[in-house]
């Protein structure tokens, strides 16, 4: 991880840069410097349980994903490209809710809605690094268990970890790239009318909704990148996996057939989570007008995904349930 340290360098610059500019906006309109997140519900009886809620779901993916790492890292059985990816992604998770979900919960707690237009910046380009990285790890995690069950007899080889750390390495890169080219362009847009957005967080797609300069390049990029960075990863995964039901299919025991599906079963149900989840975020606001439906399909992936994720493998993974047990015990007596 020593390049991703340069990057985070640049992206710190960048995040300091942009504290000093102001949006664009007309000559004869009056500047301003934030913007006011709606979030789900002003009714005031709603905060509180809206508080309770995420406050929950916060510490649960917290802890879980925590757990899960810490797990890992304790067990040398577990020092293997599988869980190494699968640390990288329960370090993604816990990213991705810490970056929109604290700034929520003050909100609601303080009953100020308002974000400064810096700040807005800085959530969106986070949050889209970290879906990114999510999106890539995915990828690597089939691309894993694709050489685990087909080749299997090379699989030490072709999994070494300079390969594995590459993966991850070229992920951050990539992520990184782009939501900071998506970022930057953003700080050429006017915002002249409403500044009220309808989500809880900065979410690129509604921030650009509230523009009244021309936005179109902003959209192109956005395509072409949908389908370049987020097409080809499921692609991957998709013939991933039909290369790996092929190969399943041929083993004569049940019980090898078993074993085989076991051993990707957890990573296929975070694979349809995510990408159902997403799917349905951005159906959803196509299809409706209603911002409070598209502000929850957008908080099934930004938030109970990355929640549910650690429980998934832990119910579904033998391994990870004795290195918890384990960890557990290693740490309980010294309480």
């Amino acid at each position: 991880m020593q390049g991703s340290l340069y990057f985070h360098v640049l992206l710190f610059s960048f995040l300091f840069l942009s504290r000093k500019v102001s949006p664009m906006v007309p000559g004869n309109q009056t500047q301003f410097t934030e913007f006011i997140l709606l979030g789900f519900s002003e009714k005031p009886d709603q905060q509180g349980p809206l508080f309770g809620l995420f406050l929950g779901m916060y510490l649960v993916t917290l802890l879980g994903n925590l757990l899960i790492m810490l797990a890992i890292g304790s067990d040398s059985h577990l020092h293997t490209p599988m869980y190494f990816f699968l640390s990288n992604l329960s370090f993604v998770d816990i990213c991705v809710v810490s970056t929109t979900v604290p700034k929520m919960l003050v909100s609601i707690l303080t009953q100020n809605k308002a974000i400064l237009y810096a700040d807005c910046l800085a959530q969106m380009y986070f949050f889209l690094f970290f879906a990114g990285l999510d999106n890539f790890l995915l990828a690597s995690m089939a691309y894993d268990r694709f050489v685990a069950i087909c080749h299997p007899l090379r699989y030490a080889a072709i999994m070494s970890p300079q390969l594995c750390s590459l993966l991850v390495l070229l992920s951050w890169i990539i992520s990184f790239l782009n939501s900071l080219i998506h970022s930057l362009m953003a700080t050429r847009l006017s915002f002249c009318r409403d500044h009220e957005i309808q989500h809880f967080f900065c979410d690129l797609a509604e921030v650009l909704k509230l523009s009244c300069s021309d936005t179109l390049i902003n959209y192109i990029w956005i395509y072409f990148v949908s389908g370049l960075l987020g097409i080809l990863p499921l692609t991957g995964i998709l013939f991933s996996y039909s290369k790996i039901c092929s190969s399943i299919l041929k083993v004569p025991s049940a019980q090898g057939k078993y074993k085989a599906f076991s051993t990707c079963g957890s990573h296929l149900s975070i694979v349809t989570l995510f990408y159902g989840t997403v799917f349905g975020a951005y159906l959803s606001s196509s299809a409706t007008h209603s911002s409070w439906k598209s502000t929850v399909a957008s908080a099934m992936y930004a938030v109970v995904t990355p929640m549910l994720n650690p429980f998934i493998y832990t119910l579904r993974n033998k391994d990870i349930r004795d290195a918890l047990r384990r960890f557990i015990s290693r740490i309980a007596p010294a309480q």
